[in-house]
């Protein structure tokens, strides 16, 4: 067994990680449900990479998330934050006697569970119950009162909360509320306010609990998925994090996404503030990559507008739908990792190109480049085999999630990991293992630059899409992902009412593309917190940065960008 534990810092994170973890768990109910296409039942991945065996107080077993989810007090909504699994009473002993006086509680009042999580409530409890009578469900003779279409509606039109639209259980060890951090959420917007919040408490020790008791029950622990929210006060959070996690952890690699919703990218009127924008993203990105083997920066400017979203129906301002986006994608990114290898020249019947999260690193940062900044592509819907020049448009299909990024770059040095799920090919059913190779083969040899390397990962089985899944595919997805000859009349999006499973495609890169990224948050750096008279060099002292530590994240910066610099332009660059 080759575990994966998986970390969710701050708001956006949390709302990417809940739909990841459906997907998860939608993976898990369609290989159970006798009715589900067979691609589902025989899927060749081991979901016990991600996933752990337990019991519950009441000795009921469980199958959990390896997962551990920080966030501030008071983002949970309606969930408690020792889960749902392992509610059993109270954790105040009453035979404890403190104090005889009169006694006033003052408590606010429980968030209300929506529709949907009233209807996944409702289904637990009836299925309980058969189990414990030994009853099916059609004698127990309960009835569905809340329709599919009245949750959809509803959760397009209130999602506050991240849990809002979560199905899966969580275990009491993976959901952890910053308390004690009294201030508005919008507020906690920049790399100071995160650092002064965070030093001095107990939080760092209590949430290194928390990991040990995931980390300590892996028999071979493979890598740190970690997922940040790096757009405001959640990165410095992160950092101290990954910084124990450093000592503690010293060999086993991780990797690092750094995520923010559209909302994050918005300038503000105020010159003060767009200098704190950019110096807090300078400092965020050169602090998290110090600390993690591979960094993948996540989060266009505007998801709505991009070329990634030609085929569906976002709205910017719902982290509910950016972040899906994010998520179908990171699920694609991860399949590798749970797909059961078999021999170098073997593929299975279901699934091709397994490989380990240290392999990853390696393939994009370990070649003849040191790069460990990294370009996340999709293509979601992917195009299906039956295109008459489906091997010289494949590629162009592929478009960048991670923002700043140069679009026509002929960089001879990149190196690639790509991930196709779930190609339709003839007639619409699921293209094989080795006509998609020969298609992605096929597709490089038409294209005018290559990478030295690309390695690729095949799997049959699609992205399925779960009940709460937000209506971001435009009216040509078709049920299956593919793409219709005419749009469906009468609505401009569609939602999992009427898509039940798309082809994916996704991409780590490792090229000089991203140096547009890199090189705008050094010049940041250097023009508004480390020149003489910069307006930003007393925020950084504000933040507790030194100028020999402000000039050594700029040094560090620096040697990113002269890494993916062609040697010859690094020369003339420093004549």
């Amino acid at each position: 067994m080759r575990e994966i534990v998986t970390l969710q810092v701050g708001g956006f994170a949390n709302f990417v990680g809940s739909h990841f973890w459906n997907f998860q768990n939608e993976l898990l109910e369609l290989a159970e449900d006798p009715e589900a296409d067979a691609v589902f039942k025989n899927q060749a991945l081991n979901m016990d990479v991600f996933y752990r065996y337990g019991e519950t107080h009441q000795g009921v077993p469980s199958y959990t998330p390896r997962l551990l989810s920080v966030d501030l007090q008071g983002s949970l909504g309606s969930m408690s934050s020792s889960g749902t699994l392992y509610n059993g009473g109270s954790s105040v002993p009453s035979s404890v006697m403190t104090w005889d006086g009169n006694v006033s509680t003052q408590a606010s009042e429980p968030r209300r569970r929506n529709l949907f999580l009233q209807s996944l409530y409702q289904e637990e409890q009836e299925n309980s119950f058969t189990v414990e009578n030994g009853v099916s469900g059609a004698e127990n003779g309960s009835q569905k009162e809340v329709s599919d279409g009245d949750i959809v509606e509803q959760l397009e039109n209130d999602v506050q909360y991240w849990t809002d639209y979560s199905k899966a259980h969580y275990h009491p060890q993976s959901l952890y509320e910053l308390s004690g951090l009294w201030i508005d959420t919008h507020k906690f917007d920049n790399y100071g306010i995160g650092r002064d919040s965070f030093s001095g408490g107990l939080h760092g020790e209590e949430m290194s609990d928390k990991l040990r008791f995931f980390v300590e029950e892996c028999d071979h622990i493979q890598g740190f998925q970690f997922i940040v929210d790096d757009s405001g006060g959640f990165s410095p959070i992160a950092v101290d994090f990954l910084e124990s996690i450093a000592d503690e952890y010293t060999n086993v690699p991780v990797l690092l996404y750094a995520v923010r919703g559209p909302g994050s990218a918005i300038d503000s009127i105020s010159q003060k503030h767009r200098v704190s924008r950019k110096l807090h993203d300078a400092v965020s990105f050169s602090r998290l990559s110090s600390l993690c083997k591979l960094i993948v920066p996540v989060g266009l400017p505007s998801l709505s507008k991009s070329k990634a979203s030609r085929l569906l129906c976002i709205k910017d301002e719902k982290p509910y739908h950016c972040s899906a986006a994010y998520a179908a994608t990171l699920h694609s990114v991860s399949m590798p990792f749970r797909m059961e290898p078999v021999g170098p020249s073997a593929d299975s019947t279901y699934a091709s190109g397994a490989l380990t999260v240290n392999e990853v690193v390696q393939i994009l940062s370990g070649q003849a480049r040191q790069n460990m900044v990294t370009i996340l592509d999709a293509a979601m819907p992917a195009p299906s085999l039956t295109g008459n020049q489906i091997e010289q448009t494949f590629l162009r299909n592929l478009q960048p999630l991670t923002p700043e990024v140069s679009e026509h770059v002929e960089d001879l040095q990149s190196v690639e990991s790509m991930i196709v799920l779930g190609t339709l090919g003839t007639g619409g059913q699921r293209a094989s293992i080795h006509e998609v190779k020969s298609m992605v083969h096929a597709a490089y040899e038409h294209a005018i630059t290559r990478p030295i390397f690309s390695h690729l990962s095949v799997a049959q089985c699609p992205l399925p899409i779960p009940l709460p899944f937000p209506s971001i595919f435009g009216n040509r997805v078709g049920q299956h992902g593919e793409l219709l000859g005419t749009p469906v009349i009468g609505s401009s999006s569609r939602g999992s009412l009427d898509v039940h499973s798309i082809p994916v495609a996704a991409r780590l890169r490792s090229s000089s593309a991203v140096l547009p990224f890199l090189e705008n948050r050094l010049g940041d750096l250097r023009k508004f917190g480390i020149a003489r008279g910069g307006p930003g060099a007393e925020l950084l002292r504000s933040w507790g940065f030194t100028k020999d530590e402000s000039e050594d994240m700029g040094e560090t910066l620096c040697k990113m960008i002269m890494e993916l610099k062609p040697r010859t332009q690094t020369s003339s660059d420093s004549d």
